[in-house]
């Protein structure tokens, strides 16, 4: 059973930079910590990367600890806080998944050859220039539009368009011949 001078006297050493009293501190209280995390989470790998994001938070915001209250409980405020954020971040993921999803079933599947060879070729295009012709062609905003949301100048959406259109003609072209060629 640790005393609390002993405990004391980690937190300060602790907070002079003293990695191997704060490994005693983490030792502890770990399995505290770790119990707390697995029951605000449910997983396993959760409550573990939590626990160990307690610890670090910790000792980066060790030198504020003024023990007006337990070390115990300043952790578990953190652990706490850290749980908190991690399921609003929980929360926030599969909503957005329910979006895209919901999204994604009203969108109504490519209905002929044409647009699903359309697809197809954009799908090959660069990246950066299926951005460029999605966000300019297919969801018709602006060059300056699709520029600010690429983070990059018009003259380089004007070019990766430039790019793709050569590209897409050469894909639809090879496809189509393809296509026709086997039929």
């Amino acid at each position: 059973m640790v005393v609390p001078d002993e405990e004391a006297g980690w937190i300060a050493r602790s907070q002079q930079g003293d990695l191997e009293a704060f490994e005693r501190l983490i030792a502890r209280y770990q399995r505290m910590i770790h119990a707390l995390t697995y029951r605000m989470t449910g997983s396993l790998d959760d409550a573990e990367d939590l626990a160990q994001d307690t610890f670090i938070q910790a000792f980066h915001a060790l030198e504020g600890f003024r023990a007006e209250a337990r070390f115990s409980s300043w952790l578990y405020r953190i652990a706490v806080n850290l749980c908190l954020n991690w399921r609003r971040r929980v929360q926030q993921r599969e909503q957005i998944h329910q979006d895209l999803a919901a999204q994604k079933a009203s969108i109504d599947p490519p209905s002929d050859e044409r647009t699903a060879r359309v697809q197809e070729a954009l799908l090959k295009l660069n990246p950066k220039q299926r951005a460029a012709v999605v966000l300019t062609t297919c969801d018709g905003l602006s060059h300056a539009e699709t520029a600010r949301i690429l983070g990059c100048s018009e003259t380089t959406v004007s070019w990766r368009l430039f790019a793709a259109r050569a590209k897409l003609k050469r894909l639809l072209n090879d496809l189509g011949s393809g296509r026709g060629g086997k039929a």
